[in-house]
């Protein structure tokens, strides 16, 4: 039995490693795509249950602010919370907007999203494998790219681009030489993910809305909805500022008429 060259047992050395790496990146896949998948449906129910009726109430409150400026048009500090108010009521407009949108876009792909998937795709086609197990990573690949390419996410399309352009698809060869090039740019490729994961989970459980996700979460789990809870709060919050409006733009209507029959004025004109 002949000696293994010091090349092969390094390579060895590192496929090994990268089958051991490949199980644990895959569950630590899983439980990122999991957990956004999670965030997604939760931002949805909280945008629909939730959020436009918080900008409901934004709307309303600006307003409201508009009808005491009527009252008192020489008041800054009025005409500076009219100015705030408006200015968050349309925010919130057009944050519910956009997520409603979002809902309904469907995607059509730029120039430069085609050529960057037509040439990732030439360059990872299974076909072009050398063996099995390549061909098997290759279709990883793929779906990996069809699913950038269809959801529109041109950041992933580069990130793609550029992992390959420094990938092992890029040495070509079937030397030990070759395999050994190609199983240190995987591990690398391996590496990064794991930290990338590792970013991105520190990301979701930083924000807001995972907090708040968690905290529907417990009221779950003691049998309480504290969205449906939080939604029920508005709507009385919101029927309150609508009769607080109503009255307000009674008094409005109210001076106007007063000073209309008593100086013959149309306020209303030197509004505008």
């Amino acid at each position: 039995m002949s000696e293994l060259l010091p090349e092969q047992i390094e390579l060895e050395k590192k496929l090994r490693l990268l089958e051991r790496l490949k199980d644990r990146l895959a569950d630590r896949e899983e439980e990122i795509a999991d957990l956004q998948e999670q965030l997604e449906r939760f931002e949805a129910r909280y945008t629909m249950e939730v959020g436009r009726l918080y900008a409901e109430q934004d709307e309303l409150d600006a307003q409201i602010a508009e009808e005491e400026l009527k009252l008192v048009p020489d008041d800054e500090e009025i005409k500076k919370r009219v100015e705030e108010l408006r200015r968050l009521a349309e925010e919130s407009a057009a944050r519910l907007k956009a997520a409603e949108e979002a809902e309904q876009e469907k995607w059509e792909p730029t120039p430069e999203a085609r050529k960057a998937y037509h040439d990732l795709a030439r360059m990872i086609h299974p076909d072009l494998a050398i063996d099995d197990i390549e061909k098997e990573r290759r279709h990883g690949l793929m779906a990996e790219l069809n699913e950038a390419y269809t959801s529109g996410d041109q950041l992933k399309l580069n990130k793609l681009a550029a992992n390959l352009r420094i990938g092992p698809e890029a040495v070509p060869g079937d030397t030990i030489g070759d395999q050994l090039v190609r199983a240190v740019r995987r591990l690398y490729q391996v590496k990064r993910r794991f930290q990338e994961l590792y970013l991105e989970k520190e990301n979701i459980i930083s924000s807001e809305l995972f907090e708040l996700f968690q905290k529907c979460e417990a009221e779950s789990a003691e049998g309480r909805d504290l969205l449906k809870h939080m939604a029920e709060r508005a709507k009385t919050h919101i029927k309150k500022t609508e009769r607080r409006l109503i009255n307000l733009r009674n008094v409005t209507a109210a001076q106007e008429e007063h000073v209309k029959t008593t100086y013959g004025l149309d306020i209303e004109e030197f509004r505008k």
